[in-house]
């Protein structure tokens, strides 16, 4: 297992070792050892999520305030997607960066997403599954969002706008800049 930190700070990049044979293959998709080693995060997960979307679903993108913040670690399980985090630390020197990433079934790559990003992403092939380890449960009452064509994130989504579908609230959240002036 290969770990590298992004340039935001306590976001990390996760490549398995993955095993192929005519059977099929094996990997090791979570160690908290390894993990925990080569990160230093502690954290434990203690609720997992999975989606299923075609091509062009838009989710996002999304946080939750407070002690409802949640920590992420994000991979597909079949398909592709171009998944999106966005530093939303007000303290932190890359406050309103965004890093993307693509992530699918082949390269198995993961995404641990720190309390204090927004997340989303984009599905770039039909029936992709999505999934997520969460560190926190989820709460209704703090989920938040931002616009996911926000203009001062600037995130190049490097797909076709009219064909993006999205949920009618996903449409109507807040800019950046409404949220932190």
């Amino acid at each position: 297992m290969d770990i590298k930190e992004t340039y935001l700070k306590g976001c990390f990049v996760i490549s398995p070792d993955i095993i192929e044979d005519e059977r099929g293959y094996f990997f090791e998709s979570f160690n908290y050892k390894i993990f925990n080693k080569l990160t230093g995060v502690t954290n434990s997960f203690v609720q997992d999520n999975q989606s299923k979307s075609s091509r062009g679903v838009l989710r996002g993108l999304h946080y939750q305030m407070g002690e409802f913040a949640q920590a992420k670690l994000v991979g597909v399980i079949k398909g592709k997607v171009l998944d999106v985090c966005v530093d939303i630390r007000k303290s932190s020197p890359t406050f309103g960066k965004h890093y993307s990433i693509i992530l699918d079934n082949i390269e198995k790559k993961q995404l641990y997403i720190p309390r204090g990003f927004a997340h989303g992403f984009l599905v770039l092939e039909d029936e992709t599954i999505f999934s997520y380890k969460c560190d926190n449960y989820y709460n209704k009452a703090s989920e938040r969002g931002i616009l996911y064509n926000d203009s001062t994130i600037k995130i190049n989504w490097n797909f076709p706008e009219e064909e993006l579908i999205l949920s009618n609230k996903d449409k109507n959240l807040p800019t950046f800049e409404n949220l932190f002036k």
